[in-house]
């Protein structure tokens, strides 16, 4: 097979897969409406037992209820029009986000998840969830499992050890990013009290060519992705030939009541400020952290991001613009004023649009709010003694091939593994385990409970959010120029925890970002870029925690399985193939 026939495989790898009929969606026979399996337990629980809390400190310990929630989700090829415009898409039992998964803090999560799509591998990731011993169910091909061949399934089983809002994904490819997404809210206690939950809303970024077909740009050219706008919660107008087609996604307000609403960014590329027009919020968690709260007029969400935000219906009955502004500097989208939905106050007039006027410097930075402003409710010290490890990754990118194509690098190489031979497959051959990975940028962290500091620098302009699996860290130092012991004092006084910071940056000063960790989780952790394009281009490294500890927690039946049906689909069919040259299209594994 020569090269150029190579790279129109790979290239159509997941567009085919997208451009699949409609029809094989539906002829197969299955119900996709939400079937899930909760016994009689109510979800949303209000009382825990006295001894868990808001002040509980849930690294240590956490309910155990004994309840099961269990989802079935089929990953199908079909068509839909987000905002009115039809396009390929992936989806998530038929649905646009997929179907939220909820529980109560202390519950039982059991997802089984069936690949029904053509040409696509696949495998789901529970975004933020720390999956204590359980490594294998982090959902990550090329790290913690083959993806799932078509045709396949895979269940996942973890407990709610944490509570908050977040997010499921596919982790393969940018699957996440055609429609292989939904929320989850586990429901627990909360640091301010409300009325009403009004649930997920997701800020997405959009666009009428599919992110796959978007990819070959994204190599060849060193700029961010130019999207089309942009969706709340799957939903937004577009005009198309003077008709405006589409709709916004609406929510409805009582005078007087408080709201609580649960802000995701789940874009491909796009840093947002969310706000609604003439209402301040209180923010009340970050990731699934709960935090002393504050109130502000705008929230800046980076992608991967969650937080947990109060509304209170405190202004005159009428229609209010809530606003998803991508922040410019470092987010390319050619109708980001559009990216709007409507909060509607009872006994407003329901059929005209909000006439409020946005606040001034909406479009300003790609920075986090300061670190110092999310003050964990559970406050948590750093211990940093002598004996703790210290990491420096810089990120860079590199011009490869005759093309050239640009692949981003973290800790000194551009990530490379395999789906057909995940770390943990690696992890078990023989006895010398770390001798026989292939990743050699790996972090290694083999001594129990150890203090890791991970120092991320870059020197380029643009700012990135960074993401670790298996950990809620703790954001030591967050700023721009050059880190150095010298001059950057670290914080250890209970510091800001979350699971995506953002790492700044701006020209000429480049920026850095601080973490920490306490080593007390065995598994192979993925550390990335949550830009889905970046993630693809190599910019992640993997976190290799208390090896010798991993095979006693590990399912080799399920991993091994897995793994060989993968292969027997790859040996037949080209879509299996993952192309890594440097003259061609390149897919890092994750």
């Amino acid at each position: 097979m020569d090269l150029t026939m190579l790279r129109w495989i790979f290239m159509n790898f997941l567009l085919l897969g997208l451009l699949a009929p409609v029809v094989f969606g539906r002829a197969i026979g299955h119900d996709y409406s939400l079937w899930s399996r909760n016994s009689e337990q109510p979800i949303n629980q209000t009382h825990f037992p006295k001894t868990y809390d808001i002040n509980t400190n849930y690294y240590d310990s956490s309910p155990n209820t004994g309840v099961v929630r269990e989802y079935h989700f089929d990953i199908i090829n079909t068509t839909a029009a987000p905002d009115g415009i039809e396009r390929p898409v992936l989806l998530v039992n038929g649905q646009f986000p997929g179907p939220t998964i909820e529980a109560n803090w202390g519950d039982t999560v059991k997802v089984h998840v069936t690949n029904r799509m053509q040409n696509n591998g696949t495998g789901i990731h529970f975004h933020g969830v720390r999956q204590f011993l359980t490594n294998q169910m982090d959902g990550v091909p090329s790290l913690t499992q083959c993806p799932v061949a078509p045709g396949e399934s895979y269940t996942y089983v973890w407990k709610a050890t944490q509570y908050g809002t977040s997010w499921y994904h596919s982790h393969f490819a940018l699957q996440a990013w055609e429609g292989v997404f939904g929320a989850m809210v586990i429901h627990g206690p909360t640091s301010a009290e409300y009325d009403e939950d009004l649930g997920p809303l997701f800020l997405s970024d959009w666009s009428h060519q599919t992110v796959d077909e978007m990819y070959q740009t994204q190599l060849e050219v060193f700029r961010p992705a130019q999207m089309q706008g942009g969706l709340l919660n799957g939903k937004n107008v577009w005009v198309e030939n003077g008709t405006t087609v589409g709709e916004r996604f609406k929510t409805t307000f009582a005078p007087g009541k408080r709201y609580l609403i649960r802000l995701i960014n789940s874009a491909v590329h796009t840093h947002f400020r969310f706000a609604i027009d003439q209402h301040n919020v209180t923010v009340i968690a970050s990731d699934f952290v709960p935090i002393i709260p504050f109130e502000t007029n705008a929230v800046p969400i980076n992608t991967g991001q969650r937080y947990d935000i109060i509304v209170t219906a405190d202004q005159l009955a009428d229609n209010y613009w809530m606003r998803a502004v991508p922040q410019s500097i470092c987010s390319n989208n050619t109708a980001g004023d559009n990216i709007r939905g409507i909060l509607h106050y009872e006994g407003a007039n329901n059929n005209t649009d909000p006439t409020s006027v946005q606040l001034d410097n909406l479009d300003t930075k790609c920075e986090d709010f300061p670190a110092s402003q999310l003050v964990p409710w559970v406050g948590l010290d750093a211990r940093i003694s002598s004996t703790a490890k210290t990491v420096h990754s810089e990120v860079s990118f590199e011009t490869v091939g005759d093309v050239p194509l640009y692949l981003w690098t973290l800790g000194g190489d551009y990530f490379n593994n395999s789906w057909s031979s995940p770390t943990l497959q690696q992890l078990q051959r023989g006895k010398d385990k770390t001798g026989l990975m292939t990743d050699k940028t790996a972090v290694q962290v083999n001594t129990p409970d150890q203090f890791v500091i991970l120092v991320i620098q870059t020197f380029f302009r643009a700012p990135h959010p960074i993401h670790l699996h298996g950990h809620d860290f703790l954001i030591l130092a967050q700023g721009l120029g050059t880190y150095s012991p010298t001059n950057v004092t670290l914080n250890t006084n209970n510091p800001a925890r979350r699971d995506t910071a953002s790492l700044p940056s701006e020209e000429g000063k480049g920026g850095y970002l601080v973490i920490g960790f306490m080593a007390n989780n065995p598994g192979v952790w993925l550390l990335h870029c949550h830009i889905g394009f970046h993630q693809s281009q190599g910019f992640a490294q993997q976190v290799v925690e208390r090896s010798n500890e991993i095979e006693q927690i590990l399912d080799r039946g399920a991993l091994d399985r897995t793994c060989k049906a993968w292969d027997e689909y790859a040996k037949v069919n080209p879509f299996g193939v993952q192309y890594t040259g440097r003259n061609g299209p390149y897919e890092s594994g994750i």
